[in-house]
């Protein structure tokens, strides 16, 4: 049986992008920024992708910036206020993506004043401390925060910080990969300057997201070379990959509460019975709170032995199981996970080998009956 978990990584493309895609690459080739009937034609398919994402999002077509995905928005974002709004400090955490922790590695290099924020034992934000560091001085700011950690599944209350940097002037940017899609945003309202998404976290193709920018924030542009995606953007639109992202972010909206229903429903079925299973199971961060964390994932330390806590991951994989240990940005490397580093947890838990297992609406309870029957088999 062939079971994947691993949809934080990236989802599976819908067949109703499959299909509209494919049929766009064989009729749809024009350059968009030709000026004939062709290249007319693939701009036109753009604009209305850009106002279809624009409405879902409750925007202006013109905040939309189409990119290569979530790191590339993510780093937009954070050199170009550096560049061009005078950003002094910028003010993050220690369990960001590292889109953004690298983006600000380099940052400090070039004079930019980092500061992380407190975190709590679970790796939630502490809000008074956030409110400090927006005010010990008269610096311009930013402050670059998740919306949903990609790892252990905590969700920010957006509203609530961009209120806060609002109230001392800071500008606010927010890396929402893991919640384009799959929360509902109104950003006509909501006090964010920047948000960063990537199609293949909601059943589009890789290599495509976009950036939003609210409008009148005077940025120059990131790749410079031509005039596309309003001057902030240059190179020729990946006009296939757009499209499949439109589709993809239409029925994951249309979707929405039905999808959410289903999953939350997994999540929970899939935290009793490793809660059966293993009684002194424990769950990292916020993720087996079905109220606190995303309905998409749980990342759960398991009481093993030491000899089957080794071979975790083979295991698995040798089940036809697909999960990660952490961010796939991450697989392969030694230094372990940087989220599960900053986790106040007792030294008996940190012994355990730990496993993010992430869903969609093609999953089945039948899958975690699997999964949870080869996980039963590392206890015997």
């Amino acid at each position: 049986m062939k079971v994947y978990f691993d949809n934080a990584a990236t989802t599976p493309l819908r067949n109703e992008v499959i299909e509209l895609m494919t049929q766009s690459m064989s009729s749809i080739f024009g350059n968009p920024s030709s000026t004939h009937a062709f290249g007319r034609s693939a701009k036109s398919l753009i604009e209305t992708a850009r106002k279809s994402v624009a409405k879902h999002l409750n925007c202006e077509p013109q905040e939309i910036i189409f990119t290569s995905g979530g790191t590339e928005s993510d780093n937009m974002v954070l050199r170009c206020a550096v560049k061009n709004l005078n950003i002094r400090t910028i003010i993050s955490s220690s369990v960001e993506h590292h889109a953004v922790l690298h983006a600000l590695d380099d940052l400090k290099k070039e004079g930019v004043n980092i500061r992380y924020v407190d975190l709590d034992e679970n790796a939630s934000l502490n809000f008074d401390h956030l409110e400090s560091l927006l005010i010990e001085d008269n610096t311009p700011k930013l402050v670059s925060l998740m919306h949903i950690n990609n790892e252990i599944g905590n969700i920010l209350d957006l509203d609530r910080v961009g209120a806060l940097c609002k109230a001392n002037g800071a500008y606010f940017h927010t890396d929402a990969v893991q919640g384009v899609g799959h929360f509902a945003f109104d950003l006509q309202s909501q006090p964010i300057d920047f948000l960063a998404a990537a199609a293949h976290k909601f059943h589009g193709p890789k290599g495509v997201g976009f950036a939003y920018i609210r409008k009148n924030t005077p940025l120059d542009p990131f790749i410079v070379g031509g005039p596309q995606e309003r001057g902030l953007r240059a190179g020729t639109e990946s006009v296939h990959n757009i499209i499949g992202l439109q589709k993809a972010l239409e029925i994951a909206y249309e979707n929405l509460e039905a999808e959410r229903t289903y999953i939350s429903g997994l999540k929970k079925y899939f935290i009793d019975q490793l809660k059966t299973l293993f009684p002194e199971v424990h769950f990292n961060g916020l993720s087996g709170n079905l109220e606190q964390s995303t309905y998409t994932l749980v990342n759960v330390a398991l009481p093993l032995e030491d000899s089957k806590s080794k071979l975790l991951n083979f295991h698995m994989d040798l089940k036809g199981i697909a999960c990660s240990q952490g961010s796939a940005c991450q697989a392969g490397a030694d230094s372990g996970s940087h989220v599960l580093g900053s986790l106040k947890r007792p030294n008996a838990i940190k012994k355990y080998p730990s496993l993010r297992f992430s869903f969609s609406s093609f999953n089945t309870t039948e899958e975690i009956d699997y999964v949870i029957q080869s996980l039963s088999s590392l206890k015997e």
